[in-house]
């Protein structure tokens, strides 16, 4: 963790301080004043914001455009990049592209399988694994060399580079294995999928202690706040690694109003998080519901931010 990317992600959390990272979906237009929009909101009260890569694979707003209009109005990107539509000659161009654009943070990911998007005719390529990825971007900037071997004259890419972990996935040691894989493979810091079972996800973090990785890597808890008990139930049906206790979706049912005791319910994980060795931030996912950021990340007693 002794890099200087010139990313102010990384500066930060080389500070020590308990960072706040959220997620801004590009539209499915060109209209990059949604966008400005959203960052402009959110500017104040988070340290960095992740582009998704069209996420459930329907076509949007490039995310690499999308990271330099965010950009534009203060906001520091995070891009996300999946192996699901590029080989490897269009991952590493874009990689020098984002580069040459200013963008400083790169997560690499799968990518949500093509099936289940707006085209589902179309053609994976997965020509590299997300693995393999990490590795390529960290040899790019430590090695200043593509994948081929071929040495990079001038200029090479010089990336915070960040990869994703599910806590809950199953089966537990293979999940493991494989979030070990990734920082080896170079990444600096790790977003998980949304935490709702604290208890247990403070146990997996133990096990994350005990193997050294925290120490590695920095270690940011994905928080998603619920709406309502249908979207909690439908995301613990059908979202593989989400698991919801029965007592929140209890308790949402209960309430008079289900978004409010949500935003409420987030608030308290921030703060239990807060209290768990080795981690070092929270993302907040709020998908369509950005607007109640600013909200959580302020009752969370987490501004002045850094």
């Amino acid at each position: 963790m002794s890099l200087n990317t010139g990313s102010r992600l990384e500066r930060l959390l080389k500070e020590g301080h308990f960072l706040v990272t959220a997620e801004i979906g590009p539209p499915k237009n060109a209209d990059a004043s949604i966008l400005e929009e959203k960052a402009r909101m959110l500017r104040g009260f988070i340290d960095a914001a992740n582009i998704t890569d069209n996420q459930t694979a329907v076509v949007r707003l490039s995310s690499i455009a999308s990271a330099v209009h965010i950009l534009k109005v203060g906001i520091e990107p995070v891009i996300q990049m999946t192996v699901r539509d590029r080989n490897r000659i269009g991952l590493q161009s874009d990689l020098l592209g984002a580069y040459s654009l200013g963008i400083r943070n790169v997560v690499c990911m799968s990518g949500d399988h093509q099936m289940i998007g707006n085209h589902p005719d179309s053609k994976g390529v997965y020509d590299l694994d997300s693995v393999q990825l990490i590795h390529a971007v960290r040899n790019m900037r430590d090695k200043k060399e593509f994948i081929n071997g071929e040495i990079i004259k001038g200029t090479a890419p010089c990336f915070f580079i960040g990869a994703v972990a599910s806590p809950f996935l199953q089966p537990e040691e293979m999940n493991l294995i494989r979030l070990e894989k990734k920082i080896r493979a170079g990444a600096d810091f790790i977003q998980t999928q949304c935490i709702y079972d604290m208890k247990k996800f403070e146990r997996w973090m133990s096990q994350v202690r005990d193997l050294g990785l925290s120490s590695q890597a920095y270690f940011l808890a994905g928080l998603m706040p619920l709406k309502s008990p249908r979207v909690a139930r439908y995301m613990q049906d059908n979202i593989p690694g989400i698991e919801i206790p029965e007592t929140i979706i209890r308790r949402l049912e209960r309430a008079g109003d289900p978004a409010k005791e949500g935003i409420k319910l987030a608030v308290e994980q921030i703060h239990w998080l807060k209290t768990i060795e080795g981690l070092h931030g929270v993302h907040i996912m709020a998908v369509g519901w950005e607007e109640v950021i600013p909200e959580i990340v302020d009752r969370a007693g987490l501004i002045p931010r850094p």
